[in-house]
């Protein structure tokens, strides 16, 4: 094309002209689909716009005493039809597919609301919401300080107030934002490959069985990441774990290392678990960082220890709080609690490397995590890389030249930083402590109830896991027969009462999504889990119908309140008469997939007996627990 033909598609105020091709006047229209780059007079447009998707969004919540989820349709998802979208030759108009998308919100179970509690999924506070839509407004990319800016300080900030809670030197210390508490834990395997097996491996790749040691009660992603970083899922071997605390036993670690120091074989990591999802389980670093210092790997470097946090970080922001005085007056089983998770968490300083989830125990919008490593330079060093061509360091600080990403969005960065400033430690103090003070409430009352049972009265995490029996039943009573009894009378009544959880757990889940009153109540959305803990007869775990099923309350909602603990008890026990009286709850998948999403295709056998490594398949994804 003619230069001069080109110019002349535009008027001289930058319009274009009636003779333009058509394809400058369809980009002229397009102008309008993205935010000026300039002040507007008055009210932005974009703001405006912005404000008006959020009203049709918010027009789905219910009244305030309505069901737990969004809009007037929770009987989805609907799944059946979506092979058959093409994209349109036309584009839609900005009203036209915000509508769409709202409608996709439809029945999505509401964070927000008081009756929903069924796993460790917070709702999302405002400075996150507002701080991550920022960064979807100008795209900054913390590959690179160029590209970021000051954006960058989000993430350089973050890491050093979590490293100073942690007790380590900010001067020292720095972080990585990342895809989630996965993407952390597959840093730490990474980093604990270099660190331990020696930079090579980036090279040569892994050329030797070296083991990877974490508690039976350690997170599912251990898969993953064995699996992804080449280690092998073989490799991982699983530590026993105290049945009175789900903790990790450190004889029983003290004994593998020694076997495998003896044998010659190096340990990659040994992973300390600090707050498992339903147990709330925590290991103890100190314990391991001395093991790790007396069991050296064959080549003289030691064992990386890393901290999976990603639940229970937050309790170290109760590092300052002054326990005698209680300034925000928690009560003394609540301080109590408190105090033990603070001691407990604050063990991290032992380690190597810590993953932290904002979206978890932060309230902040998926997704948001941070891997935090005590030396930043000892990091940088071992996975450095060289830049591209195409990319300048024209500032002193590019973390894409050792991240995994590369071009990284800075929603994360800014969600969590916006979370800390927005909080303070104030902040998540009460409302940490508000989680243990509404399940204070509710396992008093399940103690009040003769037929229910809290079965981790002992934990001092944010779960109350609960069964109930049949009317008649002394719950406390049969619990402890069916944890202890291995007699086939007792293992029978553990297996019946079993599927009564799950029964229970499946009609409250129909009733959350039918929309109508239970003697008053709309359904609450809570989940059960189907391993939360094997009987003691079966610690070999030889046994995989004799663990324990229980329903399960995640109080992670603001608005949750004593009367909201009322009512979740009153409409199990509920559920359970219907039970017994004959009902079938629903138990049907919805979605309604067709392919290529109807497959199901089995796990990848590995061989557990190979090199003392245990590697099971797991079932429950929202537990996590093996079975």
């Amino acid at each position: 094309m003619e230069i001069a033909k080109l110019g002349a598609m535009w008027n001289e105020d930058g319009s274009i002209g009636e003779l333009a091709a058509e394809w400058a006047k369809v980009r002229a229209q397009m102008v309008g689909a993205f935010p000026t780059y300039y002040a507007a007079a008055g009210a932005d447009p974009f703001a405006v716009e912005v404000g008006e998707a959020i009203n049709e969004l918010s027009a789905l919540k219910p009244a305030a005493d309505g069901p737990a989820y969004l809009g007037s349709d929770p009987k989805g998802p609907y799944y059946g039809d979506v092979t058959a979208a093409r994209l349109p030759q036309k584009g839609a108009s900005l009203a036209e597919v915000n509508r769409k998308a709202v409608e996709l919100f439809q029945g999505m179970p509401n964070w927000n609301h008081p009756l929903t509690m069924p796993n460790v999924i917070p709702p999302a506070n405002k400075a996150g919401i507002i701080a991550a839509m920022m960064t979807d407004l100008y795209s900054p990319n913390i590959i690179e300080g160029e590209y970021a800016w000051n954006v960058l300080k989000s993430e350089m900030e973050t890491a050093a107030i979590l490293s100073s809670l942690i007790g380590w030197d900010p001067e020292q210390a720095g972080g990585v934002y990342t895809f989630g508490g996965s993407g952390c834990y597959f840093y730490g395997v990474k980093y604990a490959i270099t660190h331990s097996l020696g930079e090579q491996t980036r090279c040569t790749g892994i050329r030797e069985d070296a083991k990877l040691l974490v508690s039976q009660q350690g997170h599912y992603c251990k898969l993953n990441s064995t699996d992804w970083s080449g280690l092998g899922m073989d490799n991982i071997i699983e530590i026993e774990t105290d049945p009175e605390t789900n903790a990790m036993s450190i004889p029983a670690l003290e004994k593998v290392m020694q076997e495998l120091h003896a044998a010659g074989t190096p340990i990659v990591a040994v992973i300390c678990t600090m707050g498992t999802t339903d147990a709330f389980a925590i290991d103890s670093p100190k314990a391991v960082r001395g093991l790790i210092e007396k069991y050296p790997n064959p080549n003289g470097s030691k064992p990386l220890l890393y901290c999976d946090a990603v639940i229970g970080w937050s309790w170290l922001t109760f590092r300052d709080y002054d326990f005698d005085a209680n300034p925000l007056g928690f009560s003394d089983e609540t301080l109590k609690n408190v105090a033990h998770n603070h001691a407990r968490i604050s063990e991290i300083e032992y380690a190597d490397a810590v993953g932290c989830d904002f979206h978890k125990t932060g309230w902040a919008p998926y997704n948001c995590s941070i891997f935090v490593m005590k030396d930043l330079n000892h990091f940088r060093k071992l996975m450095t890389r060289p830049g591209s061509a195409y990319l300048q360091d024209r500032v002193c600080y590019n973390p894409g030249l050792f991240t995994l990403e590369v071009s990284r969005s800075g929603s994360y960065s800014m969600a969590g930083w916006a979370t800390l400033q927005y909080f303070g430690a104030e902040g998540f103090q009460s409302m940490l402590g508000g989680v243990l003070e509404m399940e204070e409430y509710l396992r008093h009352r399940i103690a009040s109830e003769e037929t229910a049972v809290c079965v981790n009265a002992d934990d001092h995490g944010f779960v109350t896991l609960f069964r109930l029996y049949p009317k008649g039943v002394d719950a406390a009573a049969q619990y402890e027969k069916e944890l202890n009894d291995p007699s086939p009378e007792a293992r029978a009544e553990l297996i019946k009462h079993n599927e009564l959880q799950a029964q229970i757990g499946d009609l409250l889940w129909q009733w959350f999504r039918d929309g109508k009153l239970h003697e008053g109540h709309y359904g609450p959305y809570v989940s059960y889990t189907s391993g939360f803990r094997k009987t003691n007869y079966n610690a070999d775990g030889a046994d995989p119908k004799a663990v324990i099923y229980a329903l399960k309350s995640f109080p992670m909602n603001i608005n949750i309140n004593p009367a909201v603990m009322e009512c979740l008890l009153q409409i199990a026990l509920l559920a359970r008469d219907e039970i017994e009286a004959g009902c079938e709850p629903d138990a049907r998948q919805s979605g309604n997939c067709r392919m290529p999403y109807t497959e199901n295709p089995q796990p990848v056998d590995c061989d557990q007996t190979r090199s003392g490594a245990v590697c099971h398949a797991v079932e429950n994804l929202l537990s996590g627990v093996p079975r």
